[in-house]
């Protein structure tokens, strides 16, 4: 590493002049500022990260639903007072919202 130096006086230590003392300290303040309210943004962000997670379930779902014989749910939806199971075979299978009753059955074309 070189360190320039003039008459002696390393230059990371040379004087600075009184209008950029000014802009220095402006931005030291600046990047203070900057940092604090980064640390900050991200403890709001993982802590609502946090509480998100640590959260119950907000749509309340059956802890089973019994389906036809052979069937395999491939996904799962839920409507305002409806549960839809899609499988595997081709259909739609459409539950009571306590995922007991069976409503409808819809065929898909294959």
């Amino acid at each position: 590493m070189v360190t320039l130096t003039r008459e002696g006086v390393d230059m990371d230590e040379a004087p600075i002049p009184e209008e950029q003392q000014q802009v220095v300290r402006y931005l030291k303040w600046l990047v203070t500022a900057l940092t604090v309210t980064m640390i900050g943004g991200f403890l709001v962000l993982v802590t609502v990260v946090v509480m998100r997670f640590n959260a119950e379930g907000t749509v309340p779902l059956p802890t089973e639903i019994a389906l036809p014989a052979g069937a395999k749910a491939s996904a799962v939806t839920r409507g305002p007072d409806w549960i839809g199971i899609v499988t595997t075979d081709g259909r739609i299978l459409i539950y009571e919202i306590d995922g007991t009753t069976l409503r409808q059955e819809i065929h898909l074309a294959q």
